[in-house]
């Protein structure tokens, strides 16, 4: 873990940051967040996860922060904090503030918590190999497009992945698989790349929208449209996009096989093609 993090205006060591207990992300998990990748010394689409913090902003009403300022002060953590690794996290965190706690917004106008840190990368799964998932029923919120801080729903489904010997769990609504825990989902069927279309039960991922700019890049056909549960055993090939696991092959889903069990042909060529753009 890295030393130094920005805290309300000010870089500090991490040890002598004090949060309030009257603190709302604290209280209500009334806050939203950011992940942002760094490949050798370079943000992977900052301006983009940036953006989806402005919006995140705008739809909990929380003000007194302007999203783009934080780029600035990612790039001065990275200076403070020299050497890092040559891959990293950081991590964005607005909460609404220290207030009484009180279910309505507070009356008088407090200062929103910014909490910004960078933190070592390690890779989640195997790529090689590939991983399995399993799924699950979708008890989230019905406003999963705002990057919450929230995430009671999907540490349980998490867990209940690592319990079963997975790494990821898939969100199903309605017969419906819409996402993983931390990642977006997609298929390959009959050639053609499937991802769910975006809706309040979707984050809009930053690598999903990568990846389906990759997609286009090489011509792959790409179907915005949903991926129903019985459908999964018959795909040729399932994968996982996000931050943390880049393009992510799956092999098994619910204990049974993807395709022939090993990493497709569709997805190696995403990936590798992925990692152009971050290289």
């Amino acid at each position: 873990m890295t030393t130094i993090a920005y805290f309300n205006g000010e870089f500090l060591p991490r040890d002598e940051i004090r949060i309030s207990p009257d603190d709302r992300g604290f209280l209500f998990a009334d806050g939203i967040y950011e992940v942002v990748r760094c490949y050798g010394g370079r943000f992977f689409r900052m301006r983009e996860h940036l953006e989806r913090l402005a919006r995140g902003l705008r739809e909990l009403r929380i003000q007194g922060v302007e999203a783009t300022d934080l780029g600035d002060v990612c790039a001065e953590l990275l200076e403070r904090n020299q050497p890092t690794p040559a891959n990293l996290l950081v991590y964005i965190q607005v909460t609404r503030g220290t207030a009484p706690r009180a279910h309505p917004f507070p009356a008088t106008d407090v200062a929103p918590t910014v909490y910004v840190t960078l933190m070592p990368y390690t890779p989640k799964g195997d790529a090689a190999r590939g991983i399995s998932v399993i799924t699950a029923p979708d008890t989230r919120w019905a406003r999963c497009d705002i990057k919450s801080i929230g995430l009671l729903a999907n540490c349980l489904a998490n867990q209940t992945a690592r319990e079963a010997g997975a790494t990821e769990a898939i969100f199903v609504r309605d017969g419906v698989a819409l996402e993983g825990t931390a990642t977006t989902f997609f298929g390959v069927f009959a050639g053609t790349i499937r991802t769910a279309p975006i809706s309040n039960y979707i984050l809009p991922g930053i690598t999903r929208a990568a990846v389906l700019e990759t997609c286009h890049e090489l011509e792959i056909p790409v179907a915005i449209e949903p991926i129903f549960q019985h459908e999964l055993r018959g795909a040729d090939e399932l994968f996982l996009a996000g931050t943390t696991v880049e393009v992510m092959p799956i092999v098994r889903v619910d204990g049974c096989p993807v395709g022939d069990g090993k990493p497709g042909s569709v997805t190696k060529r995403l990936r590798q093609a992925f990692s152009l753009k971050t290289g």
